[in-house]
C-alpha cells in the first residue's frame, strides 16, 4: 500500500506537501518546516520536468527530498547563525550575571569556601573566602549555570 502511494506521487503532491509544510511553518515556532517545505517545492518543480523520464522513478524522488531537506536545513541555520543579531537585553536569562556588582549581607557563614546570602526574595549559594554571617560582600561572578554566586569581602 505505501509503496502504490509513493509510487503514485505526482510533481502536484510533491508541490502541494511543499505547500502545506510552509503553510504549517506560519503556525508552528521554529524555523525548520520552511526547509523541508521548500524541498518539497524543489521536488515538485524537478518532477514536472523529468516526469515522463523513466530514471524518475518514486524512490529517487524520496531520497533527493531527503537530501534536499538535509541540506536545506543546514543551509539555513547557518544562514541563521550568520545573522547575528545581538540582543538589547543580554543578561534576560542569566539572573545571577545580573547581580555582578551587587552588594549584600551574609546571611550564613561562609565555611570552607561556601555560605549564602539573600539577595532581593532569593537565598542564593555563594563561594568565597571564609566570612563570618552578617559581613557586606560584593557579588564578584556568577558559577556554576548562575547557582552560585562568587564573593569577596568589602
Amino acid at each position: 500500500m505505501i509503496v502504490r502511494f509513493f509510487s503514485e506521487l505526482g510533481p502536484w503532491n510533491w508541490m502541494a506537501l511543499g505547500f502545506v509544510l510552509l503553510i504549517l511553518e506560519v503556525f508552528m515556532p521554529g524555523v525548520f518546516l520552511l526547509w523541508v517545505g521548500l524541498a518539497a517545492l524543489i521536488v515538485g518543480a524537478l518532477s514536472l520536468m523529468f516526469w515522463d523520464a523513466g530514471f524518475w522513478v518514486w524512490q529517487l524522488q524520496v531520497v533527493i527530498f531527503l537530501a534536499l531537506s538535509l541540506a536545506s536545513a543546514l543551509a539555513g541555520k547557518k544562514i541563521v547563525k550568520s545573522r547575528g543579531e545581538t540582543s538589547d537585553q543580554p543578561l534576560l536569562n542569566r539572573r545571577g550575571d545580573q547581580l555582578v556588582g551587587r552588594l549584600a549581607t551574609l546571611t550564613e557563614p561562609i565555611v570552607n569556601g561556601r555560605g549564602r546570602v539573600k539577595i532581593g526574595d532569593t537565598m542564593w549559594r555563594v563561594a568565597g573566602p571564609d566570612l563570618p554571617a552578617g559581613t557586606t560582600v560584593r557579588v564578584k561572578a556568577a558559577a556554576d549555570l548562575d547557582l552560585e554566586l562568587v564573593v569577596e569581602a568589602v
